[in-house]
């Protein structure tokens, strides 16, 4: 991506007063948040779930881009068009969140960084999101 790409895609990603979806939640989190529900915790529950926010009626008329999780992005809807399509055509901009969590810094005791950048293909989407955790002490 290039630098205009790149400012295009933000300007696209603020305009018209739209807000970001985060819908990167891991699998593992999901499935806590679906047994206190009761539901189960299987791949197709997984599918459904975000298939129901990626049709949502109107999604694009209030969202401008939509952070993925790396399993969301390769998903399809139940009649096999991909989620990225549902996306797309609702004006929205797909973006990954690439991060694998915190883990521990080496040589710095106590620190914590996250991983998951060099792990991404020139065919990922034109966002990707990238946390970066710091301790509570932090200045």
């Amino acid at each position: 991506m290039n630098t205009q790409e790149l400012m295009d895609t933000a300007r696209t990603m603020v305009a018209d007063d739209k807000g970001l979806l985060a819908m990167d939640e891991s699998n593992t989190s999901c499935d806590k948040r679906f047994a206190k529900w009761g539901i189960s915790q299987t791949e197709e529950a997984l599918r459904a779930y975000r298939e129901l926010i990626v049709t949502t009626p109107g999604l694009g008329e209030c969202v401008s881009g939509a952070i993925l999780y790396d399993e969301t992005i390769r998903q399809n809807k139940k009649d096999g068009s991909p989620f990225v399509k549902a996306i797309t055509n609702a004006g929205i901009i797909p973006g990954i969140k690439v991060d694998t969590g915190a883990k521990d810094m080496a040589a710095h005791p106590g620190e914590k960084t996250t991983e998951g950048w060099t792990d991404c293909a020139p065919a990922w989407p034109n966002t990707i999101k990238w946390a970066r955790a710091l301790p509570s002490g932090a200045r």
